[in-house]
């Protein structure tokens, strides 16, 4: 197989042709916060299912002769009232409780003055006025959130009002993230000459965990054939996802490769046309995925972002591209020989959305990623992209709001 690099698009399509849906499993509501749904949900029933009261107020008839009317009762939330309202009456009412029988209007309480049980409405009162009726929120039987989504705050709340206990949601992918390098220590463990602290293991893991998977373990592998095998070998019995950053690439110290053709994982590419994350390894044994990204920070977390990040949203049959905008450069970008996937700041101005870069670019640069809104790729080519040119951008995360931006 050659090892020419190959475009970003044909890598992304390399990886989404390996991944399967992982199938799916009950989760009570209340644990299901960025779970994605496996199935349609459908509203059990119409919500609001009673007509019921906006405001505080009276519940009246809107064809009343008369502006004063007699209170004889009171219809709370979870209390209706025991009586149907008459002609000449009233009945005391709060937000969301059942409108009473005889009533089609509610009076709001600062359009009224009650004294010794009567009330005075301020106006006339027009038919439906501060009602709400069955339905007006979601109808019975329709699709209130369909399979694929991901399920946020509102999306669990909206689910409990159509009736939901238990969603059928995606199986979690199992994650395990490799970091090779004889340098790596543990976060905050003092360091020796040449070596450095294992940046990679946690931010990879949180990457992972925010694309929804269950991340089994991040742990550093020494620069050694026996012991990168063993790794990788322990890593597969467990996961369906392997992430590992670093000895991919062509040193003789670089054994991911070598171990990962010992253990029966076929190699779908390596090297990937792209600035920066060039030397990226991406493999499958049967339905395992397996990724060696490089070392560098940045180089890391790009490539997850690119290829990892859409492989675990399909595992969870959620869309797994995100939506591209074409903001235009606040500044001239020099082309490279590759592809560049730039990190980028984007701000709206009067003339429209503008990306600037975040700074120093270098792969070994991970404050670059501090405030990056997104990436944005400039194609390969000579001399520079000037200032104004539109270039495509997809986001880094939750900080943009992207789907609102389309426009």
């Amino acid at each position: 197989m050659s090892s020419a690099p190959i475009s970003i698009a044909a890598a992304r399509a390399a990886v989404l042709a390996a991944c399967a849906p992982l199938g799916h499993e009950p989760v009570p509501v209340e644990q299901a916060l960025d779970r994605v749904l496996a199935g349609d949900l459908v509203a059990a029933a119409d919500v609001p299912r009673f007509v019921n009261s906006a405001m505080d107020g009276f519940a009246v008839r809107s064809d009343a002769s008369s502006r004063t009317l007699r209170v004889v009762g009171e219809s709370r939330a979870g209390a209706p009232a025991t009586v149907a309202l008459g002609e000449g009456e009233a009945i005391r009412i709060s937000t969301g409780a059942p409108l009473p029988d005889g009533a089609d209007a509610v009076v709001r309480l600062e359009d009224a003055r009650e004294q010794n049980g009567r009330v005075a409405l301020a106006q006339p009162v027009a038919p439906g006025a501060n009602v709400r009726r069955p339905g007006e929120d979601l109808r019975a039987g329709a699709t209130v959130l369909p399979a694929g989504t991901r399920l946020g705050p509102a999306e669990l709340g909206v689910a409990v009002s159509a009736g939901a206990g238990t969603l059928s949601c995606a199986r979690r992918p199992r994650v395990a993230v490799l970091c090779t390098g004889d340098e790596l220590r543990e976060p905050g463990a003092a360091l020796g000459p040449g070596e450095i602290h294992n940046s990679n293991a946690v931010a990879l893991a949180a990457l992972a965990a925010r694309a929804g998977a269950e991340v089994l373990g991040a742990r550093a592998v020494a620069d050694e054939p026996a012991a990168t095998e063993v790794a990788f070998a322990d890593a597969l019995a467990r996961a369906d996802v392997v992430v590992a950053s670093g000895g991919v690439s062509v040193g003789p110290h670089d054994h991911v490769k070598d171990a990962l053709a010992a253990l029966g994982v076929d190699r779908r590419f390596w090297r990937v046309d792209l600035r920066p994350g060039g030397p990226t390894w991406f493999g499958a044994r049967g339905a395992q995925l397996v990724f060696g990204l490089p070392g560098n920070p940045v180089s890391s977390f790009v490539t997850f972002t690119l290829f990892v990040r859409p492989a675990l949203l399909a595992l969870q049959g959620a869309p797994p591209l995100p939506p591209r905008l074409e903001p235009a450069l606040a500044q001239p970008v020099a082309r490279r020989a590759r592809e560049q996937a730039l990190r980028v700041r984007l701000e709206r101005r009067a003339e429209g959305l503008r990306a600037t870069p975040n700074g120093p670019q270098g792969s070994h640069v991970a404050s670059s990623l501090l405030g990056a809104d997104a990436l944005a790729f400039v194609a390969a080519g000579e001399g520079e992209l000037a200032a104004g040119a539109r270039v495509p951008v997809e986001p880094l995360g939750c900080r943009f709001q992207f789907e609102r931006d389309r426009g």
